[in-house]
């Protein structure tokens, strides 16, 4: 591996897990006791057109079985419920409680406060180079 492939890896990998050890100390302060794992199943039911496990499987990268997984776990922590579609009931929609609300609210202020941060002291609106190379980033991590 070259030394810019080395430093771009230990890059990534501590940028990804500081952001996730911070985000999980964050929703622990405020009295959340489920894992960053189920808070992004909680984010994604909230941005899938029509929250089955399927599409929320496939919003997560994740099998269908592994949504389920992940939702049973949710269903019994009181943070989602499940219900059978009007038109097809082979359908299982998943909606979130209040409870699953308020997390996402402290888990939304949470990135409001990185971003405020990371564009206070870097300057990242003026940066070309930077967002377009995160957009390169980014849009490499969404191919299947």
């Amino acid at each position: 591996m070259t030394e810019a492939k080395a430093l771009v890896n230990e890059l990534l990998v501590d940028i990804f897990n500081r952001i996730l050890a911070i985000e999980g100390e964050e929703l622990r302060r405020s009295g959340v006791r489920i894992s960053m794992n189920e808070v992004h199943v909680l984010e994604a039911v909230t941005v899938v057109p029509e929250p089955s496990m399927s599409a929320i499987a496939k919003k997560l990268g994740i099998t269908v079985g592994s949504a389920t997984t992940a939702i049973n776990t949710l269903v019994q922590k009181g943070y989602v419920s499940r219900s059978v579609g009007e038109e097809d009931r082979r359908k299982v929609l998943v909606s979130l409680a209040p409870s699953a609300r308020e997390v996402l609210k402290i888990h939304q202020e949470y990135h409001e406060k990185m971003l405020d941060a990371i564009f206070r002291d870097l300057n990242v609106a003026e940066d070309e180079v930077l967002i377009a190379s995160l957009q390169k980033v980014a849009s490499y991590f969404r191919k299947p």
